[in-house]
């Protein structure tokens, strides 16, 4: 019988990679009598779909362009910046 540890654990391993058909069978078994490492195990899983779906959202983003209007607006504004004076210390 796996204890709550081990089912945490086993459940977070189960995310990367597959695990043998009799730790499987333990976590389902202990998952039935147990709320606690059923709550870890649904919350686990909503978590990593979450991420992934920010991880998929950023790398459409990523691909995204500036317009060559934006990207000249970007580099007179750093420009007037380089060239105001510094404000004066106290």
């Amino acid at each position: 019988m796996l204890t709550c540890r081990e089912v945490t654990r086993l459940v977070s391993k189960s995310m990367d990679s597959k695990l043998p058909w009799h730790q499987r069978l333990g976590i389902r078994i202990h998952l039935i009598y147990c709320v606690w490492c059923r709550r870890y195990a649904a919350q686990t899983q909503f978590l990593r779909k979450a991420a992934s779906k920010l991880v998929n959202e950023g790398e459409v983003s990523s691909r995204a362009q500036l317009s060559p209007e934006a990207k000249e607006q970007i580099r007179a504004r750093l420009q007037q910046a380089l060239e105001k004076p510094p404000p004066p210390s106290h």
